[in-house]
C-alpha cells in the first residue's frame, strides 16, 4: 500500500527524525486533513486504532464493547469518568507495620514512617500498574500518565509516600478535567512543593525553581512565541512565597510572614500586568489566582497544551501545516471552554486529522504501552499456581505488578520516576522523539519480554503465575481452526500497520502448519485439541505453533509502532 512509504514500517528507521518540526520532504508529509469531524469508514482498522491511542494496547473486550457504537459514541465513552479506584494497600508485612497497618488494608491515611516509606512508594506504583492493566474502557490512566509526564515529579526527590500518593491522586481527579484549576492544585501541593523547592520560597530567599518550570514547561511552553522574561521568572516566584507544607496534616499552607507583599510587575508579553501584593492570610491564594489568569489568558498557554497532547496522542512531527491546520484550532477550543481538557480531546480524537492513515502506525510504543499493553491485548492477569488454585494474597498480587513495572523501568520508563521535570525525553527530545525508546539494549529487552510472555513458563513468583494463555487467546477470534483466518485476526489486532499476503502466509506455513503448505496441518491439530481437550499431546501441539507465530510477530519491528 502507498501510506507505507509515507511513514516508518520499522522500528528503528530514523529517517523523519531531521525533520522533527519542520516543512518535512516529498512523501514523508503529514496529513492535510484538520480538526473536521471524520466521515469516512468506521471499521476495524479505526476502532484499533483509536483503542491503541488512547489505551495500553487493545483490550479484545474494548474492541467488541465498542463494534455497535458509532465513533462519537465510543469517543464519549472514553471520556466518561470512572469512579475512583480504591487505594493501594499494605503488600509489604505479613503483620501489622509500623504504624499500625494491617496487610490488606491501606496505608494512604496512615502517618508516614521511614522504615516503610519505601515499602509504600512501592506499593504505590505496582498499585498504578494494576490500574492501567483492569480499568475498563476509558481514557483515564493514560491521561493520569500524560499529568504525570507534564507535571512530572520524582518519587526519590519527594521521598515521602504520603505526598507521592495525594499527588498522583490529584493528577487522576482531573485527568479529563480543567487544566487551569490542576495547574493551580498543582502550585499548592505538598509533593510538587516539595519537589521543586516552593516550601522554601520566601521573601528573605526567593526560589525561582517552580517559577521558571511553571511558565517554561507547565503553562506557555518554550514555542517560537513564548517571550516571557527573566524578571517574569523572578516575579512569579515573589508571588508564590509564603507556601508550607504541614508535615503532621500533610497538607500544604500559606505563611503570610514568610511572603512578598510588593507589587509584582511581569514583562510585555503579559501586558505589562501587575499583580498587586497582599498581606494577610489569603495573601497567597489571591496572588496565585491572579498570576494564573495572567498566564492563562495568554494563548500561548492553550498552544504548549495543543502540542503536548498531539505529540502524545497523534505524532512527534509538528509542521507549518499541523500547527496551522490542527494546534491553532485545537488550542481555540481549549481556550473556549476555559481549559477543559474533555472538550479538546473529543475534538481530536473525533478528526480527520487523527484518523487520516498517514496517522496511524507512525507511533513508536512506549515501555508502558508495551508492557501493560500486552497484558491488556492478551486479557492475562496474575494467577495462582496452587492446586487448587488459591486466592491470591496482596503481596503475590502486587509482586506481579511490581514485575512489570520493572520491566517497563529496564525499557527506560520508570512510573513514578521521571528523568527530570522535563518529563521523558522521549515526549519532547529534538530530533527523535519517542524514537530514542528504542536502542541496542531496549529492543532485545523489549523482545525477551514478549517472549517470555507468551512461552509456557511466562514469570512466576510466590506461586503466582503471568503468562499468556495463547488456546484462549486464539479461541476469541471467530475462526481459529482456519490458519489463513487466524494470522490474518491476529496481524489485524497486534499490528497498527498492514503487512503483505506474502509475509502473513510465510508466517502461516512456518508456524501453524510446521513448514507445510496445507493449511489442514493446522486445521486437524486444532480440531484434534478442541474434541480431546485432556489430550496432552494434541494440546501441546497447538500451542508450540502459536507459540511460534506470537513470537515470530512480537519481535518484527511492526509490533513496536501504534
Amino acid at each position: 500500500m502507498i501510506r507505507q512509504k509515507k511513514y516508518p514500517t520499522a522500528a528503528l528507521d530514523a529517517v523523519q527524525t531531521e525533520y522533527a518540526n519542520r516543512s518535512l520532504p516529498t512523501g514523508l508529509e503529514r496529513p492535510a486533513a484538520g480538526l473536521e469531524p471524520y466521515t469516512g469508514p468506521w471499521g476495524e482498522e479505526q476502532m484499533l486504532h483509536l483503542l491503541r491511542r488512547t489505551t495500553f494496547g487493545v483490550s479484545l473486550s474494548d474492541l467488541a464493547a465498542i463494534r455497535t457504537k458509532s465513533l462519537s459514541e465510543t469517543v464519549a465513552q472514553l471520556l466518561i469518568v470512572p469512579p475512583l479506584p480504591d487505594p493501594p494497600v499494605n503488600h509489604y508485612s505479613t503483620t501489622a507495620d509500623p504504624t499500625g497497618v494491617l496487610p490488606g488494608a491501606t496505608w494512604v491515611t496512615a502517618v508516614y514512617n521511614s522504615t516503610v516509606n519505601g515499602s509504600r512508594t512501592a506499593s504505590w506504583k505496582a498499585w498504578w500498574i494494576n490500574e492501567m492493566i483492569t480499568l475498563p474502557l476509558s481514557l483515564r490512566e493514560k491521561m493520569t500518565l500524560f499529568w504525570h509526564n507534564h507535571f512530572a515529579t520524582e518519587t526519590p526527590i519527594i521521598d515521602n509516600s504520603r505526598y507521592i500518593y495525594d499527588h498522583h491522586a490529584l493528577l487522576r481527579q482531573y485527568a479529563l478535567g480543567n487544566f487551569k484549576e490542576l495547574t493551580k492544585k498543582v502550585t499548592t501541593d505538598p509533593g510538587m512543593l516539595r519537589y521543586l523547592n516552593g516550601n522554601a520560597n520566601t521573601k528573605s530567599a526567593p526560589d525561582e525553581n517552580y517559577g521558571r518550570e511553571l511558565q517554561e514547561l507547565f503553562t506557555i511552553g518554550k514555542g517560537a512565541d513564548s517571550h516571557y522574561t527573566e524578571d517574569d521568572v523572578k516575579n512569579a516566584a515573589r508571588v508564590l512565597t509564603g507556601w508550607r507544607i504541614n508535615g503532621t496534616t500533610y497538607t500544604s499552607y500559606f505563611d503570610s510572614t514568610r511572603h512578598d507583599t510588593g507589587n509584582k510587575t511581569f514583562s510585555s508579553f503579559y501586558g505589562s500586568t501587575v499583580i498587586t501584593g497582599r498581606t494577610g492570610t489569603t495573601a497567597g491564594e489571591l496572588e496565585l489566582n491572579d498570576l494564573l489568569t495572567m498566564i492563562f489568558s495568554n494563548e500561548e498557554t492553550a498552544k504548549h497544551l495543543a502540542r503536548k497532547l498531539y505529540r502524545f496522542f497523534v505524532y512527534y512531527v509538528i509542521d507549518a501545516g499541523v500547527e496551522q491546520n490542527v494546534i491553532t484550532p485545537l488550542a481555540q477550543i481549549i481556550r473556549q471552554n476555559n481549559y477543559e481538557i474533555a472538550p479538546a480531546l473529543s475534538a481530536l480524537f473525533n478528526s480527520a486529522h487523527f484518523f487520516d492513515p498517514l496517522s496511524m502506525g507512525c507511533i513508536i510504543k512506549s515501555p508502558l504501552d508495551v508492557t501493560i499493553g500486552l497484558c491488556r491485548e492478551f486479557g492475562i492477569n496474575a494467577v495462582s499456581t496452587a492446586a487448587p488454585p488459591a486466592v491470591l494474597t496482596p503481596a503475590q498480587t502486587y509482586g506481579i505488578w511490581e514485575y512489570l513495572r520493572n520491566q517497563a523501568s529496564a525499557l527506560q520508563q520508570h512510573v513514578g520516576e521521571p528523568p527530570s521535570v522535563a518529563g521523558w525525553p522521549a515526549y519532547y527530545q529534538e530530533p527523535l522523539f519517542y524514537e530514542i525508546w528504542i536502542n541496542a539494549d531496549t529492543l532485545p529487552k523489549r523482545n525477551a519480554f514478549s517472549d517470555a510472555m507468551v512461552t509456557s513458563s511466562g514469570y512466576t513468583r510466590s506461586s503466582t503465575r503471568l503468562v499468556v494463555d495463547v488456546i484462549a487467546y486464539a479461541k476469541r477470534f471467530p475462526s481459529p481452526s482456519d490458519p489463513t483466518a487466524l494470522v490474518n485476526d491476529i496481524v489485524r489486532h497486534l499490528y497498527a500497520i498492514p503487512i503483505s499476503d506474502s509475509l502473513k502466509t510465510s508466517l502461516k506455513m512456518s508456524s501453524l502448519l510446521s513448514g507445510q503448505s496445507s493449511d489442514h496441518y493446522w486445521t486437524d491439530a486444532w480440531n484434534l485439541h478442541i474434541a480431546n481437550p485432556s489430550d496432552t499431546a494434541a494440546k501441546n501441539a497447538v500451542i508450540t505453533r502459536l507459540q511460534s507465530l506470537l513470537k515470530a510477530l512480537m519481535n518484527a519491528a511492526e509490533y513496536q509502532l501504534a
